[in-house]
């Protein structure tokens, strides 16, 4: 988008943020039921796959995917919760993303400062994050070109969907997210979130271990964990890097702009929204992320300039696994071809 098209937003973008304010507060009855039922509907179905291991393993497995959606659920509330946004307390914001922290194997005080350095200015070609936020970074085609062969193999590899999205996404929440490998040392709460985390998981694995058998906690956990982090990587990464997303440099950086052209808006069917926790609408949580999940849709239909942005088929957000580099000349994401 023209340098000029973006300046034409500004006498909008007050409007704009008045208009989606209105979401902001979270309703505690839909807070509660939504929580309740994540957490029930994950617990129940792990039970049912640890009652159904003796009969057949593949029955149990079975299942596995359904708990996963659950897994996935949980995590888009610890991520509102990690935004202020699930229920008006912020204390019991803190204590909700703990508990489903345990779930998603994600260190919650930790996720949520690094989660707000994305926040900070998504999109920013001059302010690109690093580490294991690559999901919503990416280099420009001149930046690609200038590497050294070396560099160029590996960035290709790392950025290769089978690596990207089916490879790295368990070794990051099993493995990564138990060290603070990149968390700065002055973080002294985050870091201690991370072995909180990791002491709150061990003693529930061997609590469950040494009750149901560790071959059994291996065969209903680990599968979950498989499909959970893998689905939810892919929603993160398709959040921000799809054919027609919008990156700009810091002085044409505007947050309306990056919200609706830099944000995507998955057009899914309702149960498909539903199991991913309207995160879909990820243009109207980049508006304003202390909307709760279950008011983005609700945002996105009332106001008309979120709700005429362009959104994404599944077929076209699957498309855009392939995508890797910003071409500044076209203005547009490419693949390495």
């Amino acid at each position: 988008m023209p340098a000029a098209d973006l300046s034409s937003e500004k006498p909008t973008a007050s409007l704009l943020r008045k208009d989606v304010l209105r979401f902001q507060q979270p309703i505690w009855h839909r807070s509660v039921l939504q929580a309740a039922s994540s957490f029930g509907g994950f617990l129940a179905v792990c039970s049912l796959m640890y009652l159904l291991l003796p009969i057949s393993t593949w029955l149990s497995l079975a299942l596995a995917p359904l708990a996963a959606v659950f897994v996935i659920r949980l995590f888009i509330i610890q991520h509102d919760c990690g935004h202020q946004a699930f229920f008006r307390s912020g204390p019991v914001n803190d204590w909700l993303g703990r508990a489903c922290s345990l779930a998603t194997f994600t260190p919650f005080a930790c996720w949520r400062r690094q989660h707000a350095q994305h926040h900070a200015g998504w999109n920013n070609l001059d302010t690109r994050p690093a580490g294991i936020d690559m999901y919503s970074s990416c280099l420009t085609v001149k930046e690609y070109r200038d590497l050294n062969r070396f560099n160029r193999l590996r960035y290709r590899i790392l950025y290769h969907p089978v690596v990207a999205l089916l490879i790295l996404p368990p070794l990051i929440f099993l493995l990564l997210y138990r060290f603070p490998f990149d968390t700065p040392k002055e973080w002294r709460r985050e870091r201690r979130s991370v072995h909180l985390t990791n002491v709150s998981l061990l003693t529930l694995i061997l609590g469950l271990g040494f009750t149901l058998g560790f071959r059994a906690v291996l065969l209903v956990q680990l599968p979950i964990m498989l499909i959970a982090s893998t689905i939810g990587v892919w929603l993160f990464s398709v959040q921000h890097r799809f054919e027609t997303t919008l990156w700009m440099r810091g002085a044409d950086w505007r947050m309306n702009t990056a919200s609706l052209h830099g944000s995507s808006y998955l057009r899914l069917p309702r149960p498909l929204h539903w199991a991913t926790g309207n995160i879909g609408f990820h243009h109207v949580h980049h508006l304003n992320s202390r909307i709760p999940n279950y008011r983005l849709r609700e945002c996105h239909d009332a106001v008309p300039q979120i709700r005429h942005v362009q959104g994404l088929t599944l077929l076209q957000a699957l498309r855009g696994a392939r995508l890797a580099l910003w071409d500044e000349e076209t203005g547009q994401m490419v693949g390495f071809r």
